[in-house]
């Protein structure tokens, strides 16, 4: 083993994953689309579960774009459902273990039933101090930088800021998750090798690890396989696995 200590302020402060893949992995086993969705629920749980126990700070899940509503119908309306049951059933686990969860993105299009479970979910959560999880749904990047322009507009208009005060930081703090630290490492899965439209501000500066592995098979050792990626490119001291391991079980 390698004999320098691995230090946990090594590690990225805030994940980025966009979930690719559960259609082709549902293909692949011959079960409709819908199966991968189901499926890709579990990889969710162990990624929440294995970066909390890592001490992140914050990990931004994709889970449905602006861009989605152009699936099929049926496929739309069972994702819709499997984020009202995960919300149901997995909010009281992250509340019991002080996590804390938000939903970013445009949530007027959503149905009020799936509204009000948002609502319940992030106020249950809200005052908790552990990581934050942000699902982003019905979200795309340029849409954020869109509504804080409109934000930033009305208050120039209003005559409240001068429109030479607009600057990077101004912008920066009417976006989504202005609170949080910018993101240190994008995942996708499924060996695609783009952004679509995901936090295009809040990666500025991001490392971006690409793997084959769909979605639903990402597990906890997938994702310290990124992370120790992600040390060894911004430190390059040849960090292994089972380093990042080791703070999961100092923990």
């Amino acid at each position: 083993m390698h004999n320098i200590q691995l230090s946990s302020e090594l590690l990225p402060k805030h994940i980025a994953i966009i979930m690719d893949g559960n259609g082709r992995w549902a293909k692949a086993q011959g079960k409709p689309r819908v199966f991968g969705h189901k499926n890709g629920v579990s990889a969710v749980r162990k990624t929440i579960s294995t970066s909390a126990k890592l001490g992140i700070k914050a990990i931004t899940l994709f889970a449905f774009s602006s861009e989605n509503w152009r699936r099929p119908e049926d496929e739309v309306g069972v994702l819709m459902e499997l984020f009202i049951t995960v919300l149901s059933t997995e909010v009281k686990k992250l509340h019991k273990n002080n996590l804390r969860l938000r939903v970013i993105g445009d949530k007027s299009r959503f149905n009020p039933r799936l509204q009000k479970k948002i609502d319940q979910a992030e106020a249950l959560t809200e005052n908790n101090t552990g990581m934050v999880i942000n699902i982003a749904a019905n979200y795309g990047g340029k849409w954020d930088i869109v509504e804080a322009t409109k934000s930033i507009s009305a208050k120039v208009a209003r005559g409240e800021i001068d429109a030479n005060d607009v600057n990077e930081e101004l912008i920066t703090s009417h976006l989504t998750m202005a609170d949080l630290p910018e993101v240190d490492l994008l995942i996708r899965t499924s060996g695609e090798c783009r952004i679509s439209n995901f936090m295009l501000w809040q990666m500025a500066y991001a490392e971006m690890y690409f793997t084959p592995t769909y979605w639903p098979e990402f597990n906890e050792d997938s994702l310290i396989e990124a992370i120790t990626w992600f040390v060894n490119r911004e430190r390059r001291f040849g960090c292994t696995d089972e380093q990042v391991k080791e703070l999961i079980e100092s923990d």
